[in-house]
């Protein structure tokens, strides 16, 4: 059956052709998979390299989004959450994150890799107090 997306359109990305994007983080590098381009802004796929292991936590925060999932396609990453759970996601591990969901990445190994989508295609961060006992 015919799609009847006329917003939408193919995209493909070689390994080779994902340009590098300005990323929330200086110790992460980022590739646009073209995602958002072919989605109409609807969703958005990039990969997330550690430059170097995490030499402090990014602070606790929030994304404006739908929803954020990360596949972790190499090494491992520390978070913690607002529901008071600390996960360590190595290799293979995956993770959905619902919008304005509070949470702090604590530690990540130095080869840590992993692939991020997010609904919509633009997401914000916003900097946020750490969950209080009564929260």
């Amino acid at each position: 059956m015919p799609s009847n997306h006329s917003d939408q359109k193919l995209v493909h990305v070689t390994q080779a052709a994902a340009r590098e994007i300005p990323g929330r983080r200086e110790f992460f590098t980022y590739r646009d998979l073209g995602v958002k381009e072919g989605s109409s802004g609807n969703l958005n796929a990039q990969t997330m390299r550690a430059v170097k292991g995490m030499t402090e936590p990014t602070g606790w925060h929030f994304h404006e989004c739908d929803g954020q999932f990360l596949y972790i396609l190499n090494g491992w990453i520390d978070m913690e959450f607002e529901t008071g759970d600390e996960i360590h996601l190595a290799r293979g591990d995956s993770i959905f994150i619902p919008g304005g969901m509070r949470h702090n990445e604590t530690a990540t190994s130095d080869d840590m890799e992993l692939l991020e989508v997010s609904m919509p295609g633009t997401m914000g961060t916003v900097p946020c107090n750490p969950p209080s006992i009564n929260d």
